[in-house]
């Protein structure tokens, strides 16, 4: 299993609902927004070894960026583990910590959403 992950997933909505999805998902994550360029519907977050009060082992770094697709948008992200003083995890990341962060990003925006969960 990768440390790092990378998604991209298509919605039937606005880039700009999308977008402020994907903000809100991130508050209610926990994430700290270190970089924001809402013109171009990108940001990058940071979020800590604890989220949602469960400990996940290591910090994470994510990027969004949210893209024009046919009559919706497509969101783009990657993220990758962070070591203690946030530079990238080049070894010894703990398995799914990574993949737990993005699953819990992609649930929270397609709540925040309205999109039904996925059985």
């Amino acid at each position: 299993m990768p440390f790092e992950q990378h998604q991209e997933k298509n919605y039937p909505k606005d880039m700009q609902s999308i977008f402020k999805a994907a903000l809100k998902a991130t508050e209610k994550l926990g994430g700290k927004v270190i970089s924001y360029a809402p013109e171009q519907f990108k940001f990058i977050a940071r979020f800590s070894k604890v989220i949602l009060e469960k400990t996940l082992g290591e910090r994470t770094e994510l990027s969004c960026e949210v893209r024009a697709d046919g009559d919706g948008g497509m969101i783009v992200v990657d993220a990758f583990p962070l070591d203690a003083v946030e530079r990238k995890l080049l070894f010894g990341a703990r398995k799914g910590v990574t993949l737990t962060v993005v699953t819990w990003f992609i649930a929270h925006l397609e709540h925040n959403l309205g999109i039904p969960p996925a059985k």
